[in-house]
C-alpha cells in the first residue's frame, strides 16, 4: 500500500467538469457541472444519486477510463494528470458490470491482474484475497461456472491484488443475495478496519445509512449534500408519533385537530412534528389533555430515503433530470476520443 501524509485526502476533486461532444444526431451532454469533492482517508464514503447523475463519469474519470474536461483531481495526493501511474495504482475500482474472462479460473485472474499493476510474484496475495472473499475453493475453477455473487466477489478481489489504500465500490451488491451481501460488507468493514478508504455507489439506501460515515448526493452532476450521515438524516426535521389508544377512537377532538392530528384506518393516532419545535413531553401532555388513555407509543423518523428524494426530486417528476446516457453515437464519440489520446 501506498502512504500517504494523514492529512492528505484520500480523494480530492476541484471544479471537475465533465462534456461529452457532440457526435452525430446526438447533442453535446454536461456531465459533471463543477464537482468539489474531498473524500478524507479512513472514511466509508457514501456517493448517491439517481441514475444518470454522474457518479460512474466520477468514478471513471478516477480510474482513468475517461478524460476530464475541466478541473483537478488527486487520488492518495497524487494528480491524476501529473502523475497518472501512482494514482491509478492508489485506487482499486469495483465496476457494475461482471467484466471477467469466463476462461479464466479464479486464481489466473488474481494472477493476471496482479501482473498488469506489476506486482512481483514473491509479493502477490492470490490465495490470501480469494479466501477472504469466500472464493478459495474455487481457486480453480472456471470463471463461466460462478454464481453471479461469486463473480462480484472476484471482482472484488480483482480490485485488491495491489493492496491500493482507495477501494471504489460501483453497485457491488446488485442482483446479490442477501446472504452473499453479508458477506460482501462483512469483508469491507474487515478492509475498512485495516486503513481502506471506501467508496461506495450503491441504489439500496438502507445500505448506505448503515456503512457510510459521509455521504455526497449527486444530481444532475452537482453535488447537492455532503454530510456526516447523523448530520445528514438531522436536515429534515419532522418526525411521525404514533400512539395506540387503548379505546378505539371514534372521532379527534379540536384540540388534537389543531396539531394536524390524523386517524388512521388501524385505529392509531399519527401527529406530524418538529423536534425543534416542540417536545415529545408536550405533545403526550396534550394526547392526555383529550382524555385519551395511551396503550403503546412509537415514533417514525427521518431515513436516508426522504433526505434522498427531498435532495434529487424536489422540483417534481416534471423537471426531473436528463439522464447522461451514452447511445451508439456517444459510445463511438468516446472510442474516438481515446483512440486519439
Amino acid at each position: 500500500m501506498i502512504h500517504a501524509p494523514s492529512a492528505v485526502p484520500a480523494i480530492e476533486a476541484t471544479g471537475l467538469r465533465k462534456i461529452y461532444g457532440k457526435s452525430g444526431r446526438t447533442e453535446a451532454k454536461l456531465a459533471l457541472k463543477g464537482i468539489d469533492l474531498t473524500v478524507p482517508q479512513g472514511s466509508i464514503f457514501g456517493l448517491l444519486g439517481p441514475n444518470g447523475a454522474g457518479k460512474s463519469t466520477f468514478i471513471n474519470i478516477l480510474a482513468g477510463l475517461v478524460r476530464k474536461t475541466e478541473g483537478k483531481v488527486s487520488v492518495w495526493g497524487f494528480d491524476i494528470d501529473e502523475n497518472p501511474r501512482h494514482a491509478r495504482a492508489s485506487i482499486g475500482i469495483v465496476p457494475q458490470e461482471l467484466n471477467i474472462d469466463p476462461f479464466f479460473t479464479p486464481r489466473e485472474t488474481l494472477e493476471v491482474q496482479a501482473g498488469l499493476f506489476g506486482v512481483p510474484p514473491e509479493e502477490r496475495r492470490t490465495m490470501e484475497i480469494l479466501r477472504a472473499v469466500g472464493l478459495d475453493d474455487k481457486a480453480d475453477a472456471y470463471a463461466r461456472s460462478l454464481s453471479g455473487g461469486m463473480k462480484r466477489r472476484l471482482l472484488v478481489g480483482k480490485a485488491m491484488v495491489h493492496n491500493p489504500p482507495v477501494l471504489v465500490l460501483d453497485e457491488p451488491t446488485a442482483g446479490v443475495d442477501i446472504e452473499l451481501r453479508r458477506q460482501l460488507w462483512d469483508y469491507v468493514r474487515t478492509l475498512h478496519e485495516q486503513g481502506t478508504t471506501i467508496v461506495l455507489t450503491t441504489h439500496y439506501l438502507e445500505e448506505a445509512e448503515e456503512l457510510c460515515d459521509t455521504i455526497a448526493i449527486v444530481d444532475q452532476g452537482e453535488v447537492v449534500a455532503c454530510k456526516k450521515t447523523p448530520e445528514l438524516l438531522a436536515q429534515l426535521d419532522e418526525k411521525t408519533l404514533l400512539i395506540t389508544p387503548v379505546d378505539t377512537l371514534s372521532a379527534l377532538a379540536p384540540g388534537l385537530i389543531a396539531l394536524n392530528a390524523e386517524l388512521r384506518d388501524d385505529g392509531r393516532l399519527a401527529i406530524q412534528y418538529n423536534p425543534s419545535k416542540v417536545t415529545l413531553d408536550d405533545l403526550l401532555d396534550q394526547v392526555r389533555g383529550a382524555n385519551i388513555r395511551i396503550q403503546d407509543i412509537s415514533t417514525d423518523e427521518t431515513d436516508l430515503e426522504d433526505i434522498f428524494l427531498q435532495l434529487t426530486y424536489q422540483a417534481g417528476p416534471s423537471s426531473q433530470i436528463e439522464k447522461v446516457q451514452l447511445d451508439e453515437d456517444e459510445a463511438r464519440a468516446l472510442v474516438e476520443e481515446h483512440a486519439a489520446e
